[in-house]
């Protein structure tokens, strides 16, 4: 009975796929039946056995030390988040993250600090667990409720609210692959990915390509209904006293038509939810 690859072995034939011999300095030589490096090119350059590196593709070996998962993203140039993603995989990373609770009231003071900026917090599912008044202008009812990747993949609405959806939707994807690479992931992660596996093949095709990163796009372009037009900078970082929850932080540039829309959301918000 032939052997699943496991998670492991996905993962590391996918990134194999991804390079060329001109990526890694290796001369290309003789006829390729797939694209990417041969499993002996990868050995050659990780400096492990051929034999060994294909049981580890096929799931046959499913305990690589650390060394050898080291000279493995080495060998297949992996970014930093990809790395940790593979180490995880090999079960060589933390098992799990703290459950994640409440917002605390020091960090929802300091996203009422930000009066020009739209700040938010989501879960490790992705659910926005608080938000600025500027923040639940800029996302909208139907964000707020449904979470980022429900609004993102289910919610039609999303394809004309983000200018290039689909660069938008393969970072978030990304994202959310980092996320479910943990043995123990967040109790929702996996049910997300199920959902949007089940509701959207556009997800299911940016979920195979198995790229991996952590919420890294900086720059999103949206066309707010009420609005119109923003170009918005994006900073998220993890909430240290809370693993788990990631903190958001738009922006836009300072005098610019984007700036004045941002503020013009937070005037309107704020005035919304004062009326009885």
């Amino acid at each position: 009975m032939a052997t699943s690859p496991g998670p492991l072995g996905e993962f590391l034939r996918a990134q194999r796929s991804r390079l060329t011999p001109a990526d890694v300095g290796l001369p290309d030589v003789g006829r390729r039946r797939v694209s990417g490096l041969r499993r002996e090119e990868v050995a050659v350059l990780a400096g492990v056995s051929i034999d060994y590196y294909t049981r580890l593709e096929q799931g046959r070996e499913r305990t690589p030390s650390a060394q050898v998962v080291d000279a493995m993203c080495s060998a297949l140039r992996l970014s930093p988040d990809a790395r940790e993603h593979t180490f995880r995989l090999a079960r060589l990373g933390p098992a799990s993250r703290p459950e994640p609770g409440p917002v605390g009231p020091e960090l929802l003071q300091l996203m009422d600090a930000f009066p020009h900026a739209a700040a938010y917090v989501v879960d490790p599912g992705f659910q926005i667990l608080a938000a600025n008044t500027t923040a639940k202008a800029l996302l909208g009812p139907s964000q707020l409720a449904l979470g980022a990747f429900d609004f993102l993949f289910l919610d039609p609405s999303a394809r004309t609210y983000f200018v290039g959806w689909e660069h938008v939707a393969r970072a978030a994807v990304s994202a959310l692959r980092l996320a479910a690479g943990f043995a123990d992931p967040h109790p929702a992660v996996t049910p997300l990915v199920s959902r949007m596996l089940a509701g959207s093949s556009e997800f299911a095709a940016f979920w195979a390509d198995q790229t991996v990163a952590g919420l890294s796009l900086t720059e999103k372009i949206i066309d707010h209904p009420d609005v119109g037009r923003l170009t918005l900078t994006y900073q998220t970082l993890d909430v240290r006293e809370a693993p788990g929850q990631q903190l958001t932080v738009a922006t836009a540039r300072a005098g610019s038509p984007s700036a004045d829309a941002l503020a013009l959301l937070g005037t309107v918000e704020a005035t919304r939810s004062t009326q009885p």
